[in-house]
């Protein structure tokens, strides 16, 4: 017999080398705001402890239909709005990895159609690249449809940035691809490896 205990979501989709991709949205779908969560450890513990704490940060790159182009990040304080293009929020800035909530990203998919691709990325802006320590993952929460979980495995310390997930509207839908790609570099490499075609500036916290 089915178990349909409510409240117990039994629903969760993880992307793999083996199963890269998904639909999370479909033409039609009601969806509301989809929350992008980003949890990982803060390095080493320990009262021995020596190493800094390793600070991750959750951003994306978005392209929408009508191809305005931007970045989603705490650095130059580019959190975005759902009120108002582009349509996504990224909440505080979470330094250290000890929030048990992690860093959290918002997309209004209300209106699926505005999207042309988002591009999730994580980037460790201090500490030491190391991201075997900070075992990462990144769970998309739709408002329908199975969660879906981005573990950020085949660690290469030493790059800077990591392009996690790509989201992409070609008219049927959006699908999801999980990507894990770690790039050495910042902002600009990941932009450059996705051609994404931005113009960029240095920008701090």
């Amino acid at each position: 017999m089915a178990n349909n205990t409510p409240g117990v979501n039994l629903s969760k989709v993880t992307l793999s080398k083996a199963t890269p991709s998904i639909t999370l949205t479909k033409p039609g779908d009601q969806q509301g705001i989809m929350r992008v969560n980003l949890n990982w450890s803060s390095g080493p513990k320990g009262f021995f402890r020596r190493s800094k704490a390793v600070d991750l940060d959750l951003g994306c790159l978005y392209e929408l239909s009508n191809g305005a182009k931007g970045v989603v990040q705490a650095i130059g304080n580019n959190f975005g709005s759902l009120q108002s293009e582009p349509f996504i929020q990224l909440d505080g800035d979470d330094r250290s990895g000890a929030s048990a909530s992690g860093e959290n990203m918002h997309i209004d998919l209300t209106r699926p159609e505005l999207f042309r691709r988002i591009l999730i990325f994580a980037f460790i802006y201090e500490g030491v690249p190391n991201w075997a320590a900070a075992d990462g993952v990144v769970t998309l929460f739709p408002t329908s449809g199975p969660q879906i979980e981005v573990r950020l495995d085949s660690p290469v310390n030493g790059a800077r940035s990591c392009a996690i997930a790509l989201l992409q509207n070609q008219g049927s839908g959006i699908t999801v691809h999980r990507e894990v790609n770690y790039i050495n570099g910042a902002q600009r490499a990941i932009d450059e490896a996705y051609n994404w075609g931005m113009q960029w500036h240095a920008g701090r916290k």
